[in-house]
C-alpha cells in the first residue's frame, strides 16, 4: 500500500511542481525560511504519517534524538495548553529546515499558492500577511488582488487559485484510482505521542 501512496505522491508532485512553475511570480519559498512549519497544527492521515516515519528511521542518530528533544517539548507545552486550538513548530525541523523533507505530507508540499476551499472561497497562504507569497499582488488588507499592482509587475500569468485543498488531496478517489488508504487523520503531534506502557512515544519509538 505504501508502494501505491508513493505512485500517488509523484502524481501530485508533477501537478504542484507544475503549478508552482506558473505562479513563480508570486512565490518567496527559499530554504531557511520555514514559516509554514511554525505555528500550525500539520493534518495528517496513517500512511502519510507511516511515509514520514520511513524517512525519520533513515535520518542520523544524532538528528533523530533532536526531533525525539523536540517532541518531548511540544508534549509538555500540549499538557500545559488551556486554549481550544493547541498549535506547534513542526518537531521535524532542525535549524529552519525540513530534516525529513522528501517524505512531508501533502499539506507540506501544497502550501504557498493561492487555494479553492470546500466553501467555494480563495484561501490565501498566511506567509502573505508577513510580505511572502503574494503579498506583491495582494490588497493591503488582504482580501483580494490588486489588479493595480498585478499590472505594475508586467507579468502575464495572472494570480490563480488551485484546487488542492487538504480535503481535496484526500479525497477517496485518490485511494481508488491509486489502490491506497490515507487512514484516520488527525494532528502530527497526536501520531507521535501515542501511549505505549502508560507513557508518551517518543517520535523514534511510535516506529519501533
Amino acid at each position: 500500500m505504501l508502494a501505491n501512496y508513493i505512485t500517488y505522491l509523484n502524481f501530485i508532485d508533477g501537478k504542484l511542481k507544475k503549478f508552482f512553475e506558473r505562479q513563480k511570480p508570486y512565490i518567496f519559498c527559499k530554504k531557511g525560511c520555514a514559516r509554514c512549519c511554525k505555528n500550525a497544527q500539520f493534518p495528517y492521515s496513517s500512511i502519510e504519517t507511516a511515509y514520514l516515519l520511513f524517512g525519520f528511521m533513515k535520518l542520523d542518530k544524532s538528528v533523530q534524538e533532536k526531533v525525539d528533544t523536540n517532541v518531548q517539548r511540544i508534549i509538555e507545552e500540549k499538557k500545559n495548553f488551556t486554549g481550544k486550538k493547541f498549535r506547534y513548530d513542526c518537531p521535524f525541523l532542525i535549524d529552519n529546515v525540513c530534516c525529513v523533507y522528501d517524505y512531508r505530507g501533502l499539506v507540506c508540499r501544497s502550501f504557498g499558492l493561492l487555494t479553492n476551499g470546500i466553501n467555494g472561497n480563495v484561501q490565501v497562504p498566511f506567509c502573505c500577511y508577513e510580505g511572502l507569497n503574494y503579498s506583491n499582488v495582494m490588497e493591503d488588507n488582504g482580501k483580494k488582488i490588486s489588479t493595480e499592482k498585478f499590472e505594475k509587475l508586467g507579468v502575464e500569468e495572472e494570480p490563480v487559485a488551485f484546487n488542492i485543498s487538504y480535503e481535496f488531496l484526500t479525497d477517496p478517489d485518490f485511494e481508488r484510482g491509486f489502490n491506497f488508504s490515507f487512514g484516520e487523520k488527525k494532528p502530527l503531534i497526536d501520531w507521535l505521542t501515542m501511549p505505549q506502557n502508560g507513557n508518551n512515544n517518543s517520535a523514534e519509538e511510535s516506529v519501533s
